[in-house]
């Protein structure tokens, strides 16, 4: 594995534009090491034969049928109390410039 070097992590605080001091350049350094190792570790992890895991809990997805409710209002009728409407819809100001 290659070394996590104070130029890596010089770098990766200039790409996510963060100012860092003398300290916390030491600390992630080693930080940063610890992570990519523990990473190389988990890559030798022998996973053959293991199904991938979807979900923990055995939960399964409920879902509930689709109703169309009627309310006995006609879109025609209630595009008569707004301001301004256009092919059925209504109209309002642009939101975004």
């Amino acid at each position: 594995m290659a070394d996590f070097t104070r130029e890596d992590v010089l770098r990766l605080a200039r790409l996510a534009r963060i100012d860092l001091d003398e300290s916390e350049i030491e600390r992630f350094t080693g930080e940063f090491a610890a992570i990519l190792q523990y990473v190389e570790q988990l890559q030798n992890v022998d996973v053959s034969g293991l199904e991938p895991t979807v979900q923990v809990n055995n939960l399964s997805n409920v879902m509930r049928s689709d109703k169309v409710v009627d309310y006995g209002y006609k879109a025609k009728k209630l595009l008569e109390n707004v301001p301004q409407t256009e092919n059925g819809q209504i109209k309002v100001k642009r939101m975004v410039g």
